[in-house]
């Protein structure tokens, strides 16, 4: 069905759930008389369709068997691999860091800088920026 079709019977069940109300009580009964033949004549044993995902099912099924060691290491291989990523972006970072702070001291030292530069506030100001 497509989208025209849906909106077609949802405008047709519409009207007629707005007229049930008004419906003369022979036709109710004989409504009421239908609907239990049919009911009379399902059979019991027929299945309900039931409409299911198929990746749903296959999370499911993921987490409730057993794994074999294949499928252990599909797992716990990338998240190691991501884990080893991380800790080494981070101890680079910090190398960096420390590089840019030494090579700061450094030239503070080296240099022939008057007292009265490390008595400024806007000198106090920028090493804090850089120490950050």
């Amino acid at each position: 069905m497509n989208t025209d079709d849906l909106n077609f019977a949802y405008k047709v069940r519409h009207a007629l759930n707005e007229q049930l109300d008004h419906l003369p009580p022979s036709t109710t009964e004989r409504l009421a008389k239908a609907r239990a033949a049919a009911v009379a004549r399902k059979k019991a044993h027929a299945p309900v369709a039931v409409a299911q995902r198929v990746v749903a099912g296959q999370v499911g099924r993921f987490f409730s068997e057993r794994m074999s060691w294949l499928g252990r290491m599909s797992v716990a291989v990338p998240l190691l691999v991501l884990a080893a990523g991380l800790v080494g972006v981070y101890e680079f970072e910090e190398e960096q860091r420390i590089a840019e702070l030494a090579e700061l001291d450094a030239a503070m030292l080296s240099d022939e800088l008057p007292l009265s530069a490390y008595l400024d506030h806007g000198f106090n100001a920028y090493l804090t920026k850089r120490e950050q």
